[in-house]
């Protein structure tokens, strides 16, 4: 049996008594409720083929830059954990060399969802994760994946999901997607995300191939930036046919312009030439996210921004092990100035939403709750990445709450390529929105009837308010 702290019905509520209790029956009330994930990185394909998980450590750890960020801090070289591909130790010696290291996620919210892993999906006591029971461990969540019942789309159902979204490349044809919608006898929806980073991004690998296959596949027949601006509305719209909802930007700013057509198209034939500056590549990424957010206006796709992130800073572990690898590393954002003429034009626009998510902290109360206490276009994006941490959701809740109260949220994001790690983590928001809920009550600032509507919106409406579902 797992142990009383990977599984205690009490977990991450608050300490003192009477507010505990509150927050019990508040938690009661939502821990049933179906998981609604409208951003993530599961692989489609994965879930459409219902192929089986390969191995704990395929499954655990090489995928998920979480886990193994941790432990490469400490000394331990990536190909040790078969990240991006790598085959420098077998499956079973990676799984190894993390239960020698499994002391280093205590205290961090990686640990705390593998502990919730190991004890609601495979039965597994995280006391019993260590050095020299590393074997068993592994050989018993091997067994467990081996049963015909463990494949993506039994998960799906076990885990209560009803909608996921993926993320995925503008000119992805969406087999997977269409192949999950027809299936009548599968319930959840699978919905494609519109991700179009590596189309805008002078620096990304291959832009100028990425921008000529775009226009050759989508445009209208014209060159340059005119066919390209109409091959990426085509491609939205090709997206809104197979189910989409929402396009998602990683930006390296907040910044949004508004920039003339010729001089639009300037900065396009030089990043398509290669001869763009650094400031001149920024610019035209701030110009395309106030295109997007006008076709967003047309469309209707909510319209997410996930600012103020340094990818890949590790010029080696790209070269080796490819992005997404745990060296993405977060720097100050300024919102309210860089969102100006985005929001001048279509923050009150009918049927526009817009999501900012961010990593740093400190404009939650400055400036996200602000913009979204005034603008009905404009929701405040949960904690996401190394924020969705307990304390940290305690912290977001405070500083945005007074200003644009409870309904301006996204929803729990749980940006997640672990697929095995979506139930713990909903069920962590939860119990944290309980907790926080529960001292309100408490303190004699909202009624316990109130509260229990408030988290049943939290949990389940926010997300389909805010993402359209």
């Amino acid at each position: 049996m797992p142990s009383d702290i990977s599984n205690h019905p009490d977990r991450l509520l608050p300490a003192d008594p009477g507010v505990r209790e509150i927050a019990r029956g508040l938690h009661a009330a939502v821990a049933d409720l179906p998981i609604i994930s409208p951003h993530g990185h599961v692989d489609a394909a994965i879930i459409a083929d219902d192929v089986a998980f390969p191995d704990p450590t395929a499954l655990l750890i090489s995928p998920d830059h979480y886990v193994t960020r941790v432990m490469h801090s400490a000394g331990i070289k990536l190909d040790e954990l078969r990240v991006g591909g790598t085959e420098g130790a077998t499956p079973r010696e990676a799984w190894r060399t993390f239960c020698k290291h499994w002391p280093l996620y205590d205290g961090t919210a990686s640990g705390y969802w593998l502990r919730q892993e190991f004890a609601t999906v495979f039965g597994v006591d995280d006391l019993d994760i260590r050095e020299e029971t590393a074997d068993e461990v592994y050989d018993a969540i091997q067994a467990r994946i081996d049963e015909p019942g463990f494949r993506p789309r039994a998960l799906m159902e076990q885990f209560g999901i009803e909608v996921l979204a993926t993320t995925d490349d503008p000119l992805a044809d969406l087999a997977p997607h269409d192949k999950l919608a027809t299936d009548e006898g599968f319930r959840p929806r699978v919905l494609p995300t519109f991700r179009p980073d590596a189309y805008i991004k002078f620096w990304a690998d291959d832009f100028t191939g990425n921008a000529e296959r775009l226009v050759q596949a989508a445009g209208d027949g014209r060159s340059g930036y005119d066919g390209y601006v109409t091959a990426m509305a085509n491609r939205r719209r090709y997206f809104i046919e197979h189910g989409a909802v929402s396009s998602d930007h990683g930006t390296e700013t907040a910044n949004t312009l508004k920039l003339g057509r010729d001089e639009a198209a300037a900065l396009f034939e030089k990043g398509v030439a290669g001869t763009a500056t650094h400031a001149e590549a920024l610019a035209f990424e701030a110009h395309m996210m106030y295109v997007q957010a006008a076709m967003a206006v047309e469309d209707g796709l909510v319209m997410t921004m996930h600012a103020g992130v340094h990818r890949n800073t590790h010029p080696e572990s790209l070269a080796r092990f490819g992005p997404d690898t745990g060296h993405d590393i977060p720097h100050a954002v300024d919102f309210a100035t860089g969102l100006q003429p985005l929001l001048a034009d279509f923050g009150t626009a009918e049927g526009f939403h817009f999501i900012p998510f961010t990593i740093d902290e400190t404009v939650y109360s400055r400036e996200l709750s602000p913009l979204a206490g005034f603008f009905p276009s404009v929701f405040i994006g949960a904690p996401w990445w190394f924020l969705d941490a307990p304390d940290a959701m305690m912290r977001f809740r405070a500083s945005v709450t007074e200003t644009a109260g409870f309904s301006r949220s996204s929803g729990f994001i749980d940006d997640t390529r672990a697929f095995c790690s979506i139930p713990a983590r909903h069920d962590a928001s939860r119990r944290i929105e309980a907790g926080f809920l529960a001292r309100l009550v408490a303190e004699h600032r909202i009624t316990e009837e109130r509260a229990a509507e408030i988290i049943v919106d939290l949990v389940d409406a926010s997300p389909r308010r805010a993402f359209k579902l």
